[in-house]
């Protein structure tokens, strides 16, 4: 487990005896602001980002607490070959710090696009990025297999030639070309977490934990380093909700809804699972790793950690279109700890 939560549930009152705002964490995956059409211009990604962001203003008009966290996977990974590629001229930064710039820059972009969207509704509200830490286990086995896919997708004669100049490690990534592929350790612990309370508590919109958060190991002297990882943005936005007390987890995907048997003649569309039932699909094998594997387990993480009162928590897995929708109950895949009505 991830231990006892460190914030106060009741803290996003706004005075003593006020209702408390409900808490939404948001979690965007990185191809939402640079899919692999893009050339990759900061002009680009700024316009995808008001586009995505702009989806978001109902949930905020309907008064929720939005934090919103995102995935970094495309842009770290060109973040990394930059690195690679001037390594003669300029010293190349290590992964963590990659993993810095690329929460940072697009945290920059987020805040910006998502800002302009709200002044263009006519809504004064703050949004501010954070530059989130979050502790990894230096014996966590995922540094011994390394399985996530990060930057631009290659041919394979081009992956094996990076490879040989660089000692990085590819993978054929479902059938679009070969990628990078790093550690992806769990999260423990998100060190800035009080941090994206506070802004929650001061009406702020957080832009945090990118890219999973950058992952940190402490030494025995209670000091903190970088490590070579890519932590999974849904596994870190689970752990988030949870500690955050949120009532609700929005895991955006490229499907309005979660499939049984995806892409076979028997696929059929779910509305809602329990903790249960999601626990049986993903051991049947419902949801493989590459595809919806994590965000069931970010879901499983979040509603078995989640100190949420009454067990009320729940977890949307839908698309971007259709996230106030499905917040709202009318769209989407719900996972809740009981069964109950939608």
């Amino acid at each position: 487990g991830w231990g006892v939560a460190e914030v106060n549930p009741a803290a996003a009152a706004a005075s003593p005896g006020a209702a408390r705002r409900k808490r939404v964490d948001v979690a965007l995956g990185g191809n939402a602001a640079y899919p692999p059409t893009i050339k990759g211009t900061a002009g680009e990604q700024l316009e995808l980002m008001r586009q995505v962001c702009g989806h978001f203003v109902e949930i905020i008009r309907a008064g929720w607490q939005l934090v919103l966290t995102h995935g970094n996977g495309p842009v770290v990974g060109n973040i990394l070959y930059r690195m690679a590629r001037c390594a003669d001229e300029l010293p190349p930064m290590p992964m963590d710090v990659c993993v810095a710039h690329s929460q940072g820059g697009m945290g920059y972009m987020l805040q910006q696009s998502f800002a302009n969207v709200l002044v263009d509704h006519g809504m004064d509200v703050v949004v501010s990025c954070v530059m989130a830490e979050v502790e990894v286990d230096a014996n966590d086995p995922a540094f011994q297999k390394l399985s996530k896919p990060v930057g631009k997708f290659l041919s394979e004669a081009d992956a094996k030639k990076m490879a040989a100049s660089t000692g990085w490690t590819f993978a054929e990534d479902a059938g679009r070309g070969w990628r990078r592929i790093v550690a992806s350790p769990k999260p423990r612990k998100i060190l800035d977490l009080k941090t994206i309370d506070a802004l929650l508590d001061a009406g702020v919109i957080p832009v945090a934990c990118g890219g999973g958060g950058v992952p940190v190991l402490l030494s025995a002297q209670g000091h903190w380093s970088g490590v070579a990882a890519v932590i999974d943005k849904d596994l870190t936005s689970a752990m988030l909700a949870a500690h955050l007390h949120a009532d609700a987890l929005i895991m955006l995907t490229g499907v309005e809804r979660v499939a049984l048997d995806f892409g076979k003649p028997t696929q059929r569309w779910l509305d809602h699972m329990t903790l249960a039932e999601a626990r049986q699909h993903a051991a049947n094998g419902q949801f493989p790793a590459g595809s919806m594997g994590p965000k069931i387990e970010a879901a499983i993480s979040y509603l078995e950690e989640s100190p949420q009162a009454n067990h009320e928590g729940v977890v949307i897995v839908t698309s971007l279109g259709k996230a106030f929708d499905a917040l709202m109950g009318r769209a989407g895949t719900r996972i809740t700890l009981l069964a109950r009505p939608i």
